[in-house]
């Protein structure tokens, strides 16, 4: 998946209450109910210390804080710390946090300190975003596209199996295709011989994946990618609800999957 930018972290409170409309007409339920639903757990007011880290290319703006939004927004009662890297994990930890978040360039980590869960950014994005899509109300069959087997891909793709789902699948690296072939038995799906779906759930760093031969009238479009997989007029043209959202639906996955 593509870093994020603090362009993609304006005004994410906004970004995350049109999420939850579209997640709640998909769904019937908000995120916060999928995640209860997804891993039977609430928040009960946890303290979640969110550490700003400087290694590698550094802190992105907007990131501590947007956590802290995301974090508030979803129940928990969330903190930035004054200092970075370890300085920050020992204030926050003395400041009496149950969870830390904290990420780096490689790894987005939840810790929850009490019960010693953790929790990986990426296949928590994809689970959650597949059991978005996966409980879209008006779908017409089994039938779901998964575009991207990566990180965030193949784990989404094994939970949409997991709930008994069709599963057609492509990557353009043939080695994470034969991967998710082999391993989770989907489908493989060849762009030059087409098929409609009304579920797509779609995990790449790319824009404009998804083509138009794919798109039923009303299909949901869930995706974590960034930039955005689907042009603006595919989306009106095929009335698509799209579930698209930088940081916060993914975050919540990880919160709710280590209580």
């Amino acid at each position: 998946m593509a870093l994020l930018t603090p362009n993609d972290l304006i005004n994410i409170n906004k970004q995350l209450q049109e999420a939850d409309s579209v997640v709640k007409r998909v769904t019937g339920l908000d995120i916060k109910g999928v995640c209860q639903s997804l891993y039977g757990t609430s928040p009960s007011s946890k303290k979640v210390g969110i550490v700003p880290v400087t290694s590698g290319n550094g802190i992105i703006g907007n990131f501590s804080a947007s956590l802290h939004v995301i974090t508030q927004y979803f129940g928990f009662d969330g903190f930035v710390t004054d200092m970075p890297d370890v300085s920050g994990y020992y204030e926050a930890v003395q400041n009496g946090a149950e969870i830390i978040l904290m990420a780096d360039d490689h790894t987005f980590l939840a810790h929850n300190i009490k019960n010693g869960k953790m929790a990986n950014n990426q296949p928590c994005t994809g689970i959650i975003y597949a059991e978005i899509a996966s409980r879209y109300l008006k779908a017409d069959s089994k039938d779901v596209l998964v575009m991207g087997l990566g990180k965030v891909g193949f784990p989404g793709a094994a939970q949409l199996v997991q709930k008994g789902f069709r599963v057609y699948g492509y990557d353009p690296d043939a080695r994470l295709l034969k991967r998710a072939v082999s391993n989770l038995g989907i489908i493989p799906f060849d762009p030059a011989n087409p098929k409609k779906f009304s579920i797509i759930f779609e995990a790449t760093p790319c824009a404009n994946t998804i083509p138009e031969a794919v798109l039923s009238e009303n299909c949901v479009l869930s995706t974590p990618g960034i930039p955005c997989a689907i042009s603006e007029e595919l989306k009106n043209k095929y009335d698509v609800q799209l579930v698209a959202e930088p940081l916060g639906i993914g975050t919540v996955s990880m919160l709710y999957s280590v209580l």
